[in-house]
């Protein structure tokens, strides 16, 4: 299915278009939700914070992609317990709850779409869960290090938001940082990481546990 089929059904069926500039909180723990959001370009990315303010992403929502908790919501009629900020700038569609609910019982290629979706979002939890649980810091911040880098072998993140990647506190990462520049692995700059020894890092980020 191509990724706009998603955001072509739900603008044919009265969705009213949605822009965003990147860093715009699109939703927070405890807001109702508005209606499902179908992507035609931009990134959102889902995270969660603590009262201590530690902060995890869970998972990004790209074009043709469903947000798990805008799901959850609209299913169950409750409010958010995340948040949600264009990582890009979005182009969007919003479908009210009340049309979301009669495409998916009368739409079979909406249908199908959205539950292959959640699939793939139960998968990115999984991940995590499996990441914090079973990994340690330099295997984490190494595979995030490789995710994010650029065609340039350059990541362009704070420390915070590396921490936020892999849900870690800032000064660790600043430390496992340290170490990884120590050893040759990348060298730091401000806002920037590079990457220096490519191979070195993705040994680390499939090390065994």
């Amino acid at each position: 299915m191509a990724q706009n089929t998603l955001a072509d059904i739900a603008a044919a069926a009265g969705a009213q278009p949605v822009r965003a500039l990147a860093g715009a909180v699109l939703f927070r723990p405890d807001d109702a939700c508005k209606g499902f959001l179908a992507l035609r370009s931009g990134v959102i990315r889902v995270g969660l914070s603590s009262m201590a303010g530690r902060e995890i992403v869970l998972y990004r929502v790209r074009p043709g992609e469903i947000c798990l908790q805008t799901f959850s919501c609209l299913a169950e009629s409750r409010v958010y317990a995340a948040e949600g900020v264009a990582e890009e700038a979005i182009d969007a569609h919003l479908l009210a709850p009340d049309a979301f609910n009669r495409l998916l019982s009368e739409n079979a290629a909406f249908r199908a779409a959205v539950l292959t979706s959640i699939a793939e979002r139960f998968s990115d939890y999984e991940r995590v869960v499996e990441t914090l649980a079973f990994t340690g810091l330099d295997t984490r911040l190494a595979g995030a290090l490789l995710r994010m880098a650029d065609a340039k072998a350059m990541v362009h993140a704070t420390h915070e938001a590396l921490a936020s990647e892999i849900g870690s506190a800032r000064e660790a990462v600043s430390r496992q940082l340290g170490l990884f520049a120590r050893n040759g692995l990348v060298a730091l700059t401000r806002g920037c990481v590079a990457l220096k020894d490519c191979d070195a890092l993705s040994r680390l980020a499939r090390a065994p546990v």
